[in-house]
């Protein structure tokens, strides 16, 4: 796999540098456009399962959503681990299914909050009963319709609970070169915290991003691009016409020393931007401030 590194360390200096690994052969990353829409959707699901996750187990809870990337699905169920989890969801009309990933810890602390137990109990590592399994499912049902709502006309039917496992090697929710849109979410219940995440397939997501929020043409950019250039800033300076000085005048210069700049008094003086003249002005006063007033426009100006 050809790639290349970024930002490589270098020899001597003693500061350690970050490596990027960059992929020719999967060039493929998410549009500006896009990804701006998707942080949006992903945030606004935080928030929606933050509130209902607080009702559910009465507790203050908060949810953060992080991280957002396209990566194949092996990539993705590579980076999960082993005792995990899983909720496989359906999406109706769609082969590939999206996957809710959370720690077993966290969802048998929440399960012991649901039904009133104690927290001093250590957590168990094991699968879930026939009830937990239940409330688990009924839990992710609400936890859907929230993502339902939260991403609207991005998912082409609701999502439903496929599946519920334990185990990540087992979860086959799409073939392994599929684009997934990850996400990765921070779940946090008083002083505990937990690293969730949530994978969609990409494919149905993009051609809805495609009409809700469709790419410019490029046959546009010209316009565009006059558009950006013209909102963008310049540095206009009007001064004396320019005189050529011997480095040595200006090496020996002092306080007094008068320089002659040759720059009659009648003509007015040069505007310019980026040292290109655009036009002529004279000095005049705009309330406490000195200003200048054009008098004419050079005619090679744009």
């Amino acid at each position: 796999m050809p790639v290349l590194s970024l930002n490589p360390a270098l020899p001597g200096n003693g500061l350690a540098r970050a490596v990027e690994v960059y992929d020719f052969g999967r060039p493929t990353t998410l549009a500006r456009e896009h990804s701006r829409v998707l942080e949006l959707a992903f945030e606004t699901y935080a928030r929606q399962w933050g509130t209902l996750l607080t009702s559910t187990i009465r507790a203050a809870t908060t949810v953060v959503a992080e991280n957002i990337s396209m990566v194949t699905y092996d990539e993705y169920a590579a980076s999960l681990p082993t005792t995990t989890a899983v909720v496989i969801c359906a999406i109706k009309g769609q082969d590939a299914k999206g996957v809710i990933q959370y720690p077993t810890e966290a969802v048998f602390h929440w399960i012991t909050r649901m039904v009133g137990g104690s927290l001093s109990a250590p957590v168990p590592n094991r699968k879930f009963t026939h009830i937990e399994h239940s409330l688990v499912e009924q839990f992710m049902q609400d936890a859907l319709e929230d993502l339902d709502y939260s991403f609207g006309s991005l998912l082409s039917a609701p999502p439903t609970v496929h599946d519920i496992l334990f185990n990540s090697q087992f979860a086959q929710a799409a073939a392994t070169d599929t684009l997934m849109i990850v996400a990765t979410l921070i779940v946090t219940v008083g002083d505990t915290t937990w690293d969730t995440s949530i994978a969609l397939p990409a494919d149905p997501l993009l051609d809805q991003l495609g009409t809700s929020n469709p790419m410019s043409s490029p046959a546009d950019a010209p316009r565009q691009l006059r558009c950006h250039l013209a909102g963008t800033p310049v540095d206009v300076e009007m001064a004396l016409a320019p005189v050529p000085v011997l480095p040595g005048a200006i090496l020996n210069l002092a306080v007094g020393d008068v320089l002659p700049l040759r720059h009659p008094t009648g003509r007015p003086f040069d505007l310019t931007v980026a040292g290109r003249p655009v036009a002529r002005a004279v000095g005049v006063t705009h309330g406490t401030r000195q200003a200048g007033q054009v008098v004419s426009i050079e005619e090679s100006a744009p």
